[in-house]
């Protein structure tokens, strides 16, 4: 298998920073995961509600999954598989927010990823895109999905601050707390099966499933 399991140098640490950055330009800032109308119809008011909302998506719903087929695609060995291992991704979306999401941030990612590395990178779900490219990149496996998770879990805080009474340090505190969580969650899927795919998190589901019909929004999911 090309690209490592673990032990990350410096340079490698350094690139996936780049990727999972916020200046990278995927237009993560662009969505809340539903977040938004949870907030709009009262259901996340608080710090604490939004910490239970945020651990019920790393553990039982798209966390989990992403972390599974981001790690099935950097195992996945030649086109075919890579293709199935994306259909699959996309099939696992649980409403046409949520596949628009995983859709456009996955293009963005493999055509600024392509123009800056040489990749060849064809359009693919967010985190089989970053799996792949990871895979490409010869990036430790371990590593990259920790740090993914922890990205995309520091952006829906970030979607919470601007729509909620939430203030910098207590977003930050969160961040911090959640950070073990996304690890963990991880390294579940780091076997990269996908008989092992499951969602419980139905609340965030259906949250983003009303988001389409959301009279005043500021995100797209």
């Amino acid at each position: 298998m090309d690209g490592r399991m673990d032990t990350p140098t410096d340079a490698d640490v350094l690139t996936l920073a780049q990727w999972v950055s916020p200046a990278y330009p995927v237009g993560s800032f662009a969505y809340s995961h539903g977040l938004e109308w949870l907030i709009d119809s009262g259901a996340v008011r608080e710090a604490e509600e939004l910490r239970l909302w945020l651990l019920a998506v790393l553990e039982h719903g798209s966390g989990r999954a992403d972390a599974i087929f981001l790690a099935a695609a950097f195992r996945a060995e030649g086109a075919d598989a890579l293709t199935r291992v994306d259909e699959a991704a996309r099939a696992f979306a649980p409403s046409r927010e949520r596949l628009m999401e995983t859709d456009l941030q996955g293009a963005a990612f493999c055509r600024i990823t392509a123009s800056v590395h040489g990749f060849d990178l064809p359009p693919l779900a967010y985190p089989v895109a970053v799996g792949r490219a990871a895979r490409l990149a010869g990036l430790p496996l371990g590593t990259t999905a920790r740090m993914f998770l922890q990205a995309v879990m520091s952006n829906l805080v970030t979607a919470a601050m601007r729509l909620m009474p939430l203030g910098q340090s207590d977003g930050q505190a969160l961040i911090r707390e959640l950070t073990p969580v996304c690890a963990r969650c991880a390294e579940v899927g780091l076997s990269g099966d996908l008989g092992a795919l499951s969602s419980t998190a139905f609340a965030a589901d259906l949250a983003s499933m009303r988001h389409e019909t959301q009279y005043s929004r500021i995100f797209r999911t």
